[in-house]
């Protein structure tokens, strides 16, 4: 390697801005005394801070008589310089008191209709407590379109449940999900000993369920298709999961949503979920952002808090 140029002698100490303050003091009142005076310390502990610069600096600052101690010609250059170091320190003390006080830029999170409901509150409720400066907007769509959103930088993280992620994006998992097939209670299959369908039942029982976009809907198609199974060309769909519940509840069909919609009304028996047994309908709900991207300290906190608690 090629030998670096310059004195080998090791970085020196900075001067205290306490004792620069002192020497500053000294300058423009005239005196020890009348600099302790000013900055409400006392005369010793003047003198004393100006004897540590002294040796510090290597440079006799004060010139010590009968009548008193004033400044040196180098020592009234040093005030000079000082001073201006201590603006600067004010100045920087005022920048970071404005960079406190600024409001934070808003964040931008978009999620999917599952996590927005039942995962996104909780995240929050604990980001308000934990981070209540961060100015947080969360945007609410199906998974196709979250993933749209952060891969166009409209949204800075972003949370899905689909099985799959888009390329140009980057992801962790978050939680494990199921999801269930349910009818109303009063529903024929709600009646049957052991509340079990086939794929055909499925498939040509009254179905209803989200948009085309959602993850739970392409969870749902995927594991069809794996059984040589499709979902009916024209088929009732509905962006909402409460409307779905509420369609259920009171009619003849039949929907499938994840059970941390639907666990609440299963427990008290507004909804009764029934077993396809040979349809595996587990997946993975993650959190994505955009390869390449600088995550800023914010963000990072955010996805930190939302990946631990899982």
């Amino acid at each position: 390697m090629p030998e670096e140029s310059g004195s080998t002698e090791g970085p020196r100490r900075r001067a205290p801005l306490a004792a620069l303050e002192v020497l500053v003091a000294t300058d423009a009142h005239g005196s020890i005394s009348g600099a302790a005076r000013v900055l409400g310390v006392s005369q010793p502990s003047a003198s004393a801070s100006l004897g540590r610069l002294e040796r510090l600096l290597g440079l006799e600052l004060l010139a010590r008589g009968t009548r008193g101690t004033q400044l040196t010609d180098a020592g009234r250059a040093a005030a000079t310089w000082a001073r201006d170091v201590l603006l600067s320190s004010d100045s920087f003390e005022r920048g970071v008191a404005a960079l406190r006080e600024a409001p934070s830029p808003r964040i931008r999170l978009a999620a999917s209709m599952t996590v927005a409901e039942y995962l996104a509150p909780r995240w929050l409720a604990q980001l308000t407590h934990e981070h209540a400066h961060l100015d947080v907007e969360l945007v609410v769509r199906n998974s196709h379109d979250v993933m749209d959103l952060v891969l166009a930088a409209d949204a800075e993280l972003g949370f899905v449940e689909g099985p799959s992620v888009r390329r140009g994006l980057r992801s962790r998992m978050l939680v494990r999900d199921q999801l269930a097939v349910v009818v109303g209670p009063e529903h024929p299959w709600a009646q049957r000993r052991r509340r079990q369908a086939s794929i055909e039942e499925l498939v040509t029982a009254p179905l209803v369920v989200r948009e085309a976009g959602s993850g739970t809907r392409e969870v749902l198609e995927r594991a069809l298709r794996r059984h040589g199974a499709e979902l009916p060309s024209r088929l009732p769909h509905l962006g909402s999961t409460s409307a779905l519940k509420t369609t259920v509840q009171y009619s003849d069909a039949v929907t499938v949503l994840s059970l941390l919609a639907v666990e609440d009304d299963l427990a008290r028996g507004a909804l009764v979920q029934i077993e396809v047994p040979e349809l595996e309908l587990g997946r993975t709900l993650r959190i994505v952002w955009k390869d390449g991207a600088e995550m800023s300290a914010p963000v990072r906190a955010i996805a930190a808090l939302v990946t631990r608690r899982r």
